[in-house]
């Protein structure tokens, strides 16, 4: 029986930001100030997403609702007709209504048991799929040379920042927003009231937007970070995202809640789970730049990481088909939004109004040394690279903690941030004896899981609570821990060998782009975790030629 299905996807923990040595970013946009790859040209892409990356359907039944309704198949594969090509190219296809397009996606793709869309283009059919994808690249456009770029100057800005997630997501930005004081700007930073002495204390303004970090990163543990495993969460989580985008306009407008201060956005800095960001920026005529740390961007070189396409036939179809999933999901609500507190007109699907997204330059945020800039991004579109907020030069470390890392070797890290775990107690177990089949000491990290609960004490083993990872990862001789596209870059910054335990969106990506590199073993899966695993991921970690690969890791 075919269920109605809440889709979101991962907003985990990053903490990366872009390379601010290497980037000036003015006025809510970004000038390339040294390069960091050879691959510097590429093509125009027609059309690439930037809507809100969470769906939560409503609880509602009414099918004139748009709302996307697949059934899961756990065992069956999708089916296809022979005419697939032409049923991928009607995806964003205008003059189809709706409900087409519905059955189409239903035809196309299988929502699987995991949260992600798996679809397979049948082998006949491949060629003319890839005649679909061509239609929607544009002719190449060559990236300005450096030399040729005229920077203007750009006077002092009130600039906001829409960033909605954990720690780990704030965190890039707060280095981003100091960076921006620097330029003379005025930097209010909009995050989970969760956050608010993290941005202060870094000096920058505060605004509170709605939804708890504490409850999403839950949900989407639990839910893999696309599905929701009963009909009863889509209330709660249907809440936790009007909070959120009822909070945005008001982030950029309204004077400060504690000194009163007037504040009004001449420009819009956002990462893509603000959800309703490029909507406020379009009801306010101002210019917005996004930020991310997963790719967004339709792609022939890797699939959507929402995705299960082993066919590279079907890598840019990947992002058609996981932006339409999102978008129908997620449409009422902003129409809402748009209607009653915006005064704009409702965005129909995949409407003209959605392509003028191509104007917004958006940074993704890693090395391009680990994943280099697709040839067929346009000049809009940048790889921007790694970049740390100093936390190490004002830490000070517990003296336990000092003591315990001068009495023996370095120590392997092993933890997963802000993700609660399933079951932290019998994880707590794999480690302490994986640490101990192996002969190596080890830091767990207690974080928001409830690791390190142990019947008895072992001298081998050390509880640690927050400690910054930019100090901590110096400490230690490898790491483990969930892949969040900044917290790899931590380690692998530290030279540090780095095993990746999933739990959901992009961290599988980064996992496997950690693998090819050859710094790690193969990713585990958070389901898959288990004291063999464990255990031949470590000795993996502590091959010497591992060690000599992450040396020369460049981030």
């Amino acid at each position: 029986m075919s269920k109605e299905k809440n889709v979101v996807d991962d907003y985990g923990d990053y903490y990366a930001v872009p390379d601010l040595d290497s980037r000036e970013i003015v006025g809510g946009s970004v000038s390339n100030v040294v390069s960091h790859s050879s691959e510097t040209s590429g093509t125009e892409v027609a059309r690439f997403t930037t809507l809100p990356h969470k769906i939560f359907s409503s609880d509602k039944s009414e099918s004139h609702s748009g709302h996307l309704k697949l059934e899961r198949s756990k065992t069956e594969p999708p089916t296809h007709s022979s005419q697939f090509a032409e049923e991928a190219a009607n995806i964003s296809d205008d003059s189809d209504s709706e409900q087409q397009k519905l059955k189409l996606l239903k035809r196309i793709a299988t929502v699987k048991d995991d949260g992600t869309v798996e679809f397979e283009i049948p082998g006949d059919e491949e060629s003319r799929v890839l005649g679909v994808e061509s239609q929607s690249v544009s002719n190449e456009v060559e990236d300005e040379p450096l030399d040729e770029i005229e920077l203007h100057y750009i006077p002092p800005m009130q600039i906001v920042m829409l960033i909605v997630g954990t720690r780990g997501d704030v965190q890039p930005f707060i280095a981003i927003g100091k960076r921006l004081q620097e330029y003379g700007h005025r930097v209010r930073l909009a995050t989970h009231a969760n956050f608010k002495e993290f941005v202060l204390t870094a000096g920058l303004e505060f605004y509170p937007l709605g939804g708890d970090p504490v409850v999403l990163a839950g949900y989407m543990v639990k839910n893999k970070g696309f599905l929701p495993s009963a009909p009863s969460e889509i209330p709660v989580q249907r809440n936790q995202l009007k909070e959120i985008i009822s909070s945005l306009l008001p982030a950029c407008e309204e004077p400060d809640m504690d000194t009163g201060v007037p504040f009004k956005a001449d420009a819009i800095i956002a990462n893509p789970p603000a959800y309703g960001h490029t909507h406020v920026a379009e009801a306010l005529k101002i210019p917005i730049h996004i930020f991310f740390t997963m790719p967004w961007t339709p792609t022939s070189e890797f699939p959507h990481p929402l995705s299960r396409i082993k066919q590279p036939a079907g890598y840019r179809l990947s992002y058609q088909i996981v932006d339409s999933l999102i978008w129908l999901g997620i449409r009422d609500m902003i129409n809402d939004t748009r209607k009653r507190k915006l005064k704009l007109r409702p965005v129909t699907y995949l409407s003209s109004s959605q392509v003028s997204v191509l104007d917004i330059p958006h940074g993704y945020i890693w090395s391009p040394h680990l994943v280099p800039k697709p040839k067929d991004w346009g000049p809009k579109v940048d790889v921007v690279g790694f970049c740390f907020l100093d936390l190490a030069s004002g830490y000070e470390p517990p003296e336990s903690l000092v003591n315990w890392l001068k009495d023996g070797q370095k120590p392997i890290y092993i933890g997963f941030g802000s993700l609660p775990v399933q079951e932290p107690e019998k994880m707590t177990q794999i480690i302490v004896e994986a640490l101990e089949r192996t002969g190596q000491r080890g830091i767990i990290n207690k974080g928001w899981g409830g690791l390190g609960n142990l019947a008895e004490p072992k001298d081998f083993v050390y509880l640690l609570d927050n400690c910054p990872h930019d100090w901590l990862f110096l400490q230690c001789s490898a790491v483990v821990h969930h892949g969040g596209a900044g917290t790899t870059a931590a380690g692998l910054k530290a030279a540090c060998p780095t095993t990746i335990v999933p739990f959901f969106g992009d961290q599988p990506f980064w996992g496997e782009r950690v693998h090819a590199r050859g710094v790690g073993p193969p990713p585990i899966p958070i389901d898959e975790f288990s004291l063999p695993k464990l255990v031949e991921a470590i000795e993996f970690m502590l091959d010497p030629k591992g060690n000599q690969k992450t040396q020369g890791m460049v981030v």
